[in-house]
């Protein structure tokens, strides 16, 4: 029964193997064909591509930093076909800032991102105006998260890594101000959760919950002076943050469980909790 089992894991082992070279050449094959365009400054691969195959969560994501706008969508279609062959289901966003397909049964994301845009956001928020929350009050500072730790696949320049100096140089404003906007937003949530658990609106109180789970961790992010990672891995990173209230794990854990035998009430007051937890580390 061991040697069985031992030759099942191994086998997974080599089949796992295999899959992530399979991404690797794809990602490189893909990078290959981007970076044949003038306009093209940096090639980045996303973490979401670091995962097994086999995760729910995995696609190919591809980040192109560009000074110019991204070719058209039929040359940016023929691109790939001739470096991977025929792209499936492809789409692309009206916007022309993202492209989606699926290779081989895999799902990939190329994301088009503006390096002017770049170096203007990060320029002011090192400025005189470091206060401009309103960048990030509704997206947060994903944008900055997935600057610092994609993998970087191709660079025509040393362009991305002085924007990652720049980004671990931002001034104390800059997170004083953001982490203020995030309490701000933290709170109203928290004042439409007391409302929405009196009364039997269940759609008013799943959003107000979701509003004030997000904007809880942000703060709790802002406060370390942490980036915020996708929404897939904020409650992995959470635990991770050097900074953190007492019982504030357990209480987050109570939150974001659907199986408790606790009312919406009860939640809302422990949601209470944690609110005054994160107000007192300013």
């Amino acid at each position: 029964m061991i040697a069985a089992f031992d030759l099942l894991l191994h086998v997974s082992m080599i089949q796992s193997f295999a899959m992530k070279r399979k991404v690797e050449r794809l990602a490189q094959s893909i990078t290959d064909a981007i970076s044949k365009w003038d306009s093209v400054e940096c090639v980045a691969l996303g973490e979401h591509s670091e995962s097994d195959v086999l995760d729910p969560y995995f696609a190919l994501v591809i980040d192109v930093y560009l000074r110019a706008a991204p070719p058209m969508v039929e040359e940016r279609h023929g691109a790939f076909a001739k470096a991977v062959g025929q792209p499936g289901a492809f789409e692309s966003s009206a916007s022309r800032s993202k492209d989606r397909f699926f290779i081989d049964g895999l799902p990939v994301r190329v994301e088009y991102k503006s390096v002017t845009m770049v170096d203007d956001v990060v320029g002011r928020c090192k400025g005189p105006d470091s206060q401009i929350v309103w960048i990030f009050k509704n997206s947060g500072t994903y944008m900055f998260y997935r600057l610092i730790n994609s993998r970087i696949l191709y660079q025509k320049s040393e362009w991305v890594q002085y924007v990652r100096r720049e980004l671990t140089e931002l001034p104390d404003t800059f997170w004083e101000g953001l982490g203020e906007a995030c309490l701000a937003k933290m709170e109203h949530y928290l004042a439409d959760l007391g409302a929405a658990s009196f009364s039997d609106d269940g759609y008013f109180y799943s959003v107000s919950m979701a509003g004030f789970i997000r904007y809880a961790a942000a703060a709790l992010f802002t406060a370390n002076k942490r980036f915020e990672p996708s929404h897939r891995y904020v409650s992995t990173q959470l635990h991770e943050l050097e900074s953190l209230p007492d019982d504030l794990l357990g209480r987050w854990e109570t939150l974001l469980r659907s199986d408790l035998d606790i009312s919406r009430n009860q939640k809302y007051e422990v949601a209470e909790l944690i609110a005054r937890s994160v107000l007192a580390l300013r």
